[in-house]
């Protein structure tokens, strides 16, 4: 363990579980409490998603945000969220405003399907972009009326029976997920064959919370199956979001300083925490408890005489990031800092997000004179020195924060559109600066 001074990072609560836990208490009888959740833009359109579908949903938490030691920051550590639900799909007619959540456009429509009546779905030009037809087929193979192949589209429901699909889930976990999250409301028991699958430790995310709230499930071989029976209202802490604690991680690992984020240990539910395991590979040092975890930058790049030098980062490595692509930009804006080619891979599906992000990065990264090569899945980010230029942020906030973090490092970089953080952190560049300013 590293003894050099500690700065405790204040990472919101995770957007994945925050988004989960809403519709799994949504969808049960009940009142469900759940603390520290996110309060960003993607959390609050789902949240207004599903009030606008009847679930009610209040603040109960004493409005302030202190982090455990009585200072006041706005990551929303104070906030506690009452959801009150059915325990039955929504009734009714409707019409859903997805906004830029794909978690809204993936997630809810199989809860409005184990309902009754018509509603619209639809969302923001960018997340109109984003694929949606594999789930719309698997909800019309299990018996809904579906309009339309993405957004918007108009879905007509009367319940779902359950029985047994196939679901290729090569471009989306999501899809997967929000078919599972809706399956115990069916009328039998739903069985899926998942013939491809990217992300499996968001699916595991999800199996586990559906478990915390009752469900029944089982796995064997390539299929899911979850019984019927419902949920049952629980009571949840929203753990720190991995994906939001990898900029700060990064930012460590190249100012040669030591973060910790509390709340993120060895018991997380999210799959993301592993990219510390690839700040490893490019020599940090990194430490991790059931409390927390902590990064160290150490120098890892050769020619530095053990410190943070020119190449505060070892390179000449492959990675797969596949399973935690939302973090592979992290990685990939800091890669010019190695002492040799990082390679990174398996991230094919990464170009179907906010933006294509593997084209996004490359072309950001050869803006600031960066050699970059990229393949359908892979990019090659080569060792340089960044020249200063403005970032094209495609309205994409982890393109925003990764490249905040080499702006560290790098003097000159500016960002087109530093606001578009507020998808998942508001709080995001006063952070940044609280640490490292």
């Amino acid at each position: 363990m590293s003894t050099a001074t500690v700065l405790d990072a204040r990472i919101p609560g995770s957007k994945s579980i925050t988004n989960r836990a809403l519709l799994l208490a949504a969808a049960s009888p009940g009142r469900s409490r759940l603390s520290a959740p996110l309060v960003s833009d993607d959390t609050l359109a789902f949240r207004a998603a599903l009030t606008d579908l009847g679930t009610g949903v209040r603040d109960v938490g004493d409005g302030g945000y202190g982090y455990g030691d009585g200072s006041g920051y706005g990551d929303g550590s104070g906030e506690v969220w009452q959801v009150t639900g059915t325990g039955v799909g929504p009734a009714g007619r409707g019409r859903v405003w997805c906004a830029d959540a794909g978690t809204a456009a993936r997630f809810l429509p199989p809860f409005v399907a184990v309902g009754h009546g018509e509603t619209v779905f639809d969302g923001s030009e960018q997340l109109r972009a984003r694929p949606l037809r594999p789930l719309l087929d698997a909800l019309t193979g299990l018996g809904a009326r579906v309009r339309g192949t993405g957004l918007p589209f108009t879905l007509t429901a009367d319940g779902l029976a359950g029985g047994r699909i196939e679901l290729d889930s090569g471009l989306s976990s999501q899809y997967l997920s929000g078919l599972l999250m809706a399956a115990p409301l069916m009328g039998g028991p739903l069985t899926v064959d998942v013939p491809r699958l990217v992300s499996r430790p968001y699916v595991d995310m999800t199996l586990a919370l559906m478990r915390q709230f009752g469900a029944r499930v089982e796995e064997e071989g390539g299929a899911i199956t979850v019984h019927p029976g419902g949920y049952a209202a629980t009571d949840l802490t929203i753990e720190p979001d991995a994906s939001t604690a990898s900029y700060f991680f990064a930012a460590a690992a190249v100012t040669g300083r030591t973060v910790r984020v509390r709340g993120l240990g060895t018991d997380s539910l999210q799959g993301d925490t592993a990219f510390v395991d690839v700040l490893r590979l490019a020599g940090a040092e990194v430490t991790r408890t059931g409390e927390w975890t902590e990064v160290t930058g150490t120098g890892g790049g050769t020619g530095t005489g053990g410190g943070i030098g020119t190449h505060p980062l070892r390179g000449g490595f492959t990675v797969d990031m596949g399973d935690i692509s939302d973090t592979f930009m992290t990685m990939a804006a800091i890669a010019p800092l190695a002492d040799a080619p990082v390679t990174i891979t398996g991230i094919a599906h990464a170009r179907l997000k906010e933006s294509d992000r593997i084209a996004a990065v490359a072309g950001n990264l050869r803006a600031l004179g960066i050699r970059v090569e990229e393949g359908p899945d892979r990019i090659t980010v080569h060792p340089g020195v960044p020249v200063p230029a403005t970032i094209d942020c495609h309205r994409d906030h982890r393109i925003a924060m990764s490249f905040s973090v080499l702006g560290l490092r790098a003097p000159g970089i500016t960002l087109d559109d530093p606001a578009c953080v507020a998808k998942t952190f508001p709080g995001f560049h006063e952070e940044l600066g609280r640490l490292f300013g």
